[in-house]
């Protein structure tokens, strides 16, 4: 396995990308905007002077990587050659299920078709394609250059051998990677979502405030960073719908989303990515400062 495409060059896009161009691999990148990719190779650079400047790695090594990424605006031309795609595009089940009917027409019939989603199924993924034992779940955590776990999906037609390959691949990347069932929310998402939605909800009813109750995460449960401030950091909408995912795969109330975090979505206060959510971030500052609505 030599060639891979990640479709998507966001955030989590961008971090695969540079993860296997930093590995040895030729990664094509692809995207329906030339903007985004500039930013996704200057996200990639940027990054890298980090290693750099930490001296995991050499001006070499950076250029190395760099070097082996490629970038298309043409879903044909990016993903033609790849021996595996990683999807990594907006956690949207429509666009996800178009984009895998589109690469099982593209992609040769060995190639390994890998979602990043972090809550939508992978079975149903899989059912559009012509190959679905071809098809599995590679749950980056981000960001993906630092973070160890991959969590790797098996769909129900999901083979053995596809499994056994991603999760090897995985471990040459440096990731520990955990092997999970389809069911909603898989693992990750299916303990970590309903924990933001209390701590939502928890401030929603008055119990404390914003930086108390991330407080009491970080310093009673040893937490690195308080579940407001991890919601703002993956970004409120995305734990919206991860929510909805679970809520609707298992009619259970618990996954019910709080309506304080529907209000703030709807409002465009969506955390880091925003410049505000349940804090607000203001560019090239460190300092965590509670968002005016929640101070006080």
């Amino acid at each position: 396995m030599k060639n891979i495409t990640v479709i998507g060059s966001g955030t989590m896009g961008n971090g695969i990308a540079h993860t296997f161009a930093q590995h040895g691999f030729n990664v094509a990148v692809v995207d329906i905007s030339d903007n985004a990719l500039s930013k996704a190779l200057q996200t990639i650079a940027n990054n890298l002077d980090r290693q750099v400047k930490k001296g995991t790695i050499d001006e070499q090594a950076k250029a190395d990587t760099l070097s082996r990424i490629s970038v298309f605006t043409d879903l044909n031309d990016g993903a033609k050659n790849a021996d595996l795609v990683i999807e990594a595009a907006t956690e949207n089940e429509e666009i996800k299920l178009k984009l895998f009917k589109q690469l099982s027409e593209i992609c040769g019939e060995n190639a390994i078709l890998a979602s990043n989603t972090s809550s939508i199924s992978i079975t149903k993924i899989a059912s559009v394609t012509k190959k679905p034992g071809n098809v599995i779940g590679m749950h980056f955590m981000n960001p993906v250059p630092v973070m160890k776990l991959v969590e790797v999906i098996r769909g129900y037609a999901t083979t053995d051998e596809v499994t056994a390959t991603i999760m090897e691949l995985s471990r040459t990347l440096g990731k520990e990677p955990v092997e999970v069932n389809d069911y909603p929310g898989f693992v990750a998402n299916r303990v970590l979502m309903p924990m933001i939605n209390e701590a939502v909800y928890t401030l929603y009813e008055g119990v404390a405030g914003v930086q108390e109750i991330d407080t009491v995460m970080k310093l009673g449960m040893a937490h690195p960073m308080g579940p407001l401030q991890l919601a703002d950091f993956i970004g409120l909408d995305v734990c919206l719908a991860i929510l909805k995912v679970l809520h609707d795969g298992f009619g259970n109330p618990k996954y019910a989303p709080c309506p304080l975090l529907v209000n703030m979505i709807t409002a465009g206060h969506l955390g880091a990515k925003t410049g505000s959510g349940f804090y607000k971030y203001t560019p090239g500052s460190k300092e965590l400062i509670v968002a005016d609505k929640f101070a006080g």
